[in-house]
């Protein structure tokens, strides 16, 4: 029991104060951005998706399935759809690094 709670407090902490706020997403892409965190944030930081330079949707998708082929990376087949339909929203909405376009979420933590 005491090894759970271990468990889940430091998948917790790997999330807490990074990524954006879901809060600030429409409520249909919420549950889509959930997977996402918890699968991604599983092996690296949210930074490294969302600062991404990948902007088109067959590279999201080959990127999605070569870290689900990661030993451990935890993300099922199940969990594809979900994350891809986030990482699409987001592509589509998220601040540009040029400084223009995107209107998205605010991200929680630097780059």
């Amino acid at each position: 029991m005491l090894v759970l709670l271990a468990l889940a407090l430091a998948c917790a902490a790997t999330t807490a104060g990074e990524g954006l706020d879901p809060a600030q997403l429409p409520a249909e892409i919420r549950d889509d951005y959930a997977v996402f965190a918890r699968r991604c944030s599983k092996c690296h930081s949210l930074a490294r998706p969302l600062y991404s330079t990948i902007d088109h949707d067959s590279l999201w998708e080959a990127y999605v399935n070569r870290m689900r082929r990661q030993p451990g990376s935890g993300i099922a087949p199940g969990d594809v759809a979900p994350i891809l339909r986030f990482l699409h929203y987001y592509t589509l909405t998220r601040p540009r690094r040029d400084g223009g376009g995107g209107d998205g979420p605010l991200l929680t933590e630097g780059r």
